[in-house]
């Protein structure tokens, strides 16, 4: 075992009651071997071998299920499978499926192996996929029929032979078929032909487990290389945003893909480490309606919802959340706001616990409602164990109520072990011991963090610096607004005026008259300096596969006409 069989299964007692106590006398206790895998898979399967691990629904509404000692003999089989194929650890190993099954049983085999996994969204198109599959240098890449004609049109114009591994596929044979650009084997031709046991590698925390790659607002995307130690680092925020997990009857789902950290990392890996039973759902695009039915008929306790879905889901009659019985929410990825908070106070009966962190190094800051009342506007305290900074351009942290640069101490658990081949990028991240993550926040005299958006997208208009979430959460106040973006563009008097692009609920019509009264109710309820100058109203907002709004889109000239532009990943 890479884990310490004595290791206590939750990092903080369930009977605390402070959590400024929590973090003064919080300890981080890393074994220097430690395996992700076996972390999530073979110690909950040695203590509850007939638990149900997942319970996965395709868009037919089909379901399959794995108990936890199911899921470690496939995931058993797979590591010897793919190691009979010749991936070695360190080979790094693509994974392109949704909410699947054989998803969890790929990062769980590739870790044991000691392999790197590349979680790919589902969403990209050929040339994120090529990019990311070039530059990681990968082997292999495992994916289902509904993209196999997209991935082998990419094996094709790659230098490189690609494998593939694809679900549903019988080839027949574990060898396998022939092509130009590599061999393709079916999913389940290679677990029946392998082994059902595996002696996981016995790697070390420090070790690299997961190359995952993310877009900033410039260059091309930069892979986040991060090592076992990282889910650990990530446990004790997990435990506090869902008031103390596990408890009895929890069960976890998000719609964030597994690709995206959100999805993997704070959802599917945690949830399966503490031995509750974690949902996925291959339902295609975000749809609230059925969302609400999926929660309800499979009893979902826990959750992280993104905040661009629980806004989505906020348009729903209040009747339709009655069945609902949730215990814990999770956001991140954006500002919650007060409005999408009250909502789910007041139909949910829950107190959303909004998180933050980056896909270099997660599940920073955030809240605990059950021993932390929530601050209006605050996304809540660093978690234990995870030193956090406002800083300025020196690296100097700034004074309270100050706009800095959020940074993180280096030696962080979470930390990630720097960019994939981009030694220069990765050392650009780092002034002094602080990791910048270039997101703006302020720290007020309790110790409260309020995000204040990405350094990008701070506008600067008039000598204010207006971060775009108090403008955008202001506006969804206003009953003709479904959706919001606020940017900055150009003004020759004042650097910058505020822009917003506005998806108008139905039964509102686009007109001036309607643009100046949402621009005096945001003037009247904010500041003079922070209501939007200039509305534009579009049929959709442009987003990343991950949910975030694309704000560099809608600050080309053209944004109008591109809303719909190619999605990006990003933390």
């Amino acid at each position: 075992m890479t884990t310490p069989a004595g290791s206590p299964i939750r990092l903080i007692e369930a009977s605390a009651d402070s959590f400024d106590e929590i973090r003064r006398t919080f300890e981080w206790n890393i074994p220097d071997r430690y395996n992700i895998g076996v972390d999530i898979c073979d110690r909950p399967a040695a203590r509850h071998p007939d638990r149900t691990a997942l319970i996965c629904e395709d868009a037919r509404g089909i379901e399959r299920r794995l108990s936890f000692a199911q899921l470690k003999e496939r995931s058993d089989r797979l590591a010897n499978a793919l190691e009979g194929i010749g991936i070695k650890r360190g080979d790094r190993v693509g994974i392109c499926l949704p909410q699947r099954l054989e998803t969890a049983i790929s990062h769980i085999a590739i870790s044991k192996i000691g392999g790197i996994a590349m979680p790919l969204s589902i969403l990209f198109g050929p040339e994120a996929l090529a990019f990311r599959t070039s530059d990681s240098g990968a082997r292999l890449l495992i994916t289902d029929l509904a993209r196999k004609e997209r991935i082998e049109h990419l094996r094709s114009h790659l230098g490189e032979p690609l494998d593939l591994v694809i679900c549903d596929l019988q080839t027949k044979s574990a060898k396998g078929i022939d092509s130009a650009g590599g061999r393709t084997h079916g999913f389940d031709d290679l677990l029946n032909n392998a082994k059902p046991a595996f002696e996981a590698s016995a790697t070390g925390a420090n070790d690299p487990a997961l190359l995952i790659y993310t877009s900033g607002t410039t260059g091309p995307p930069k892979g986040s290389l991060n090592p076992h130690r990282c889910l650990l680092g990530n446990l004790p925020g997990f435990e506090l945003s869902h008031h103390f997990f596990p408890q009895p009857k929890d069960l976890m789902w998000t719609p964030a893909d597994w690709a995206w950290t959100g999805g993997l990392i704070d959802a599917l890996m945690p949830a399966l480490r503490y031995a509750v039973p974690v949902l996925g759902c291959d339902h295609g695009p975000f749809d609230p309606e059925r969302t609400i039915k999926t929660i309800e008929k499979y009893r979902v306790r826990n959750a992280f919802i993104p905040p661009t879905a629980l806004k989505l889901m906020m348009h729903l009659p209040d009747r339709a959340f009655d069945d609902i019985s949730m215990r814990t929410i999770m956001s991140a990825g954006e500002e919650v706001g007060a409005h999408v908070a009250q909502w789910a106070k007041s139909v949910l009966s829950i107190d959303i616990n909004e998180m933050w962190g980056q896909t270099e190094c997660n599940y920073l800051v955030g809240n605990c409602c059950a021993i932390l009342p929530p601050k209006a506007g605050s996304m809540g305290k660093p978690y234990p164990g995870h030193r956090v900074r406002a800083i300025d351009d020196a690296g100097v942290e700034v004074a309270s109520g100050a706009i800095g640069e959020l940074a993180v101490h280096r030696d962080d658990p979470v930390m990630f072990l720097g960019y994939w081949k981009n030694e220069a990028a990765s050392e650009e991240k780092f002034t002094g011991e602080w990791f910048r993550t270039g997101d703006l926040g302020v720290r007020d005299e309790d110790g409260f963090f309020r995000f204040m958006g990405r350094k990008d997208d701070v506008i600067s208009s008039a000598g204010y610096r207006i971060g775009p979430g108090e403008i955008e959460d202001c506006l969804l106040g206003h009953p003709a607004v479904r959706q919001s973006a606020v940017v900055g563009v150009p003004d020759t008097l004042r650097g910058e005026r505020i822009k917003a692009f506005i998806v108008l609920e139905s039964g509102f019509e686009k007109s001036e008259r309607l643009a100046e009264e949402i621009r005096l109710d945001v003037r009247n309820r904010l500041a003079a300096h922070e209501y939007p100058r200039e509305i534009e109203f579009i049929d959709s907002l442009p987003m990343t596969t991950t949910g975030k709004v694309r704000r560099i889109a809608l600050r080309r000239p053209d944004a109008a006409s591109n809303t719909e532009g190619r999605p990006e990943e990003s933390a």
